[in-house]
C-alpha cells in the first residue's frame, strides 16, 4: 500500500463531503423508507401494549431523518401515548442538525426528545456506572455497528435494555452487497482505521448466532449510481472514490494498478449491475430485527 494512501475518517469534512455525494447518488433511503413501509408497522405492533410512555433509544443518530420516520410509525401505532425518543450520537455537527429538523417538524407534540453527544461505547459505561438500568421499547442502530471495537458485547448490552415485547432494529450492508466483496478482495490494500470495520450482515448474524440470540433478517435492494467513477476530472467521481475505498483523496494517491483493477471489478455482476447506460453498485442492505 502507497504511504500516501490515508484513511478517509482521518479527514472529517471530507467524510462529510463524500457521505453527502453517496446519499444523492445512491437509493439508501429510499430503501431505508421501503423497509419503515412494508415491515416495521408490523415489528412495532406490539411494543406499547398497556404501556403509559414508549422508550426509543437511537443509536448513532445522526441529523434525525430516518429515527423521525421511525416515530411517525410508533405515533400511528400508538397515537395517544407519550413518546420518549433519546439519541447517542458522537457529532455534535449531526445532534444539531437533528435538533433543527425537530423544529420544524409538525406533529411532535407527544414526542419528548433528549441527546447525548457520546459513542455507544461511552454510554455504555456511563449506563454500567449509574448501576441503574433503564429499560426500552425499542432501540435501534442504523449504519452505526462498523464504529464500534467489540461488536458482540455491545449487543449483549443493548439486549439487556430491553423491556416487555421490545425489540432492537439493526441496520448494516447486506453479506450479498458489493461491499461485501469489495472489502473482502480489496480490503488489506487500502488504509485500515481503526476507527471503521468491515462487517456485514453476514458478521452480525455470525454473532447473535453466538450469543444465542433470536432474530429475524430482511434483505432490501439498494443501488449506488457510480457511472461517474468511470469518467475523469470531476467532483462526483473523486468523493464517490473516496467513500468506496473509504481513502481520502483515493483518486490523487492510489498506485495506478489499484484503480486500474478496481475499474474492471467495479463494472463485473458481483459488484454491478448495468441500466440504461449506468454503473449501479449493489448497496442492499439488511434489516435485523432482535426480540427481547
Amino acid at each position: 500500500m502507497a504511504s500516501s494512501m490515508r484513511s478517509l475518517f482521518s479527514d472529517h469534512g471530507r467524510y462529510v463531503e463524500s457521505f453527502r455525494r453517496f446519499l444523492s447518488h445512491s437509493t439508501e433511503h429510499q430503501c431505508m423508507q421501503e423497509f419503515m413501509d412494508k415491515k416495521l408497522p408490523g415489528i412495532i405492533a406490539r411494543i406499547g401494549d398497556t404501556k403509559s410512555e414508549i422508550k426509543i433509544l437511537s443509536i448513532g443518530g445522526g441529523t434525525g431523518e430516518i429515527d423521525l420516520q421511525i416515530v411517525s410509525k410508533v405515533q400511528a401505532q400508538y397515537p395517544r401515548v407519550c413518546i420518549n425518543n433519546e439519541v447517542v450520537e458522537p457529532s455534535a455537527e449531526q445532534i444539531a442538525k437533528y435538533k433543527e429538523l425537530v423544529a420544524k417538524t409538525s406533529n411532535l407534540e407527544n414526542v419528548k426528545f433528549a441527546w447525548h453527544n457520546e459513542t455507544s461505547s461511552e454510554y455504555q459505561r456511563r449506563m454500567l456506572e449509574k448501576k441503574e438500568v433503564q429499560k426500552w421499547d425499542f432501540i435501534h442502530m442504523i449504519q452505526m455497528l462498523y464504529y464500534v471495537k467489540d461488536i458482540p458485547a455491545t449487543l449483549k448490552f443493548f439486549h439487556s435494555l430491553l423491556g416487555t415485547n421490545a425489540k432492537i432494529l439493526i441496520i448494516v450492508v447486506s453479506g450479498s452487497s458489493g461491499w461485501d466483496k469489495l472489502w473482502r478482495k480489496y480490503g488489506s490494500r487500502l488504509p485500515q482505521d481503526d476507527l471503521c470495520l468491515y462487517v456485514t450482515s453476514d458478521d452480525l448474524t455470525q454473532m447473535l448466532d453466538n450469543l444465542g440470540l433470536k432474530y429475524e433478517c430482511y434483505d432490501f435492494l439498494s443501488t449506488l449510481d457510480i457511472s461517474d467513477c468511470f469518467t475523469d476530472g470531476n467532483e462526483t467521481a473523486d468523493l464517490l472514490w473516496d467513500f468506496l475505498t473509504e481513502t481520502c483523496n483515493f483518486n490523487a494517491t492510489a498506485p495506478p494498478d489499484l484503480k486500474a483493477e478496481l475499474v474492471k471489478d467495479l463494472q463485473e455482476p458481483e459488484f454491478s449491475t448495468k441500466k440504461e447506460g449506468k454503473v449501479l453498485f449493489n448497496n442492499s442492505l439488511s434489516f435485523i430485527v432482535i426480540g427481547a
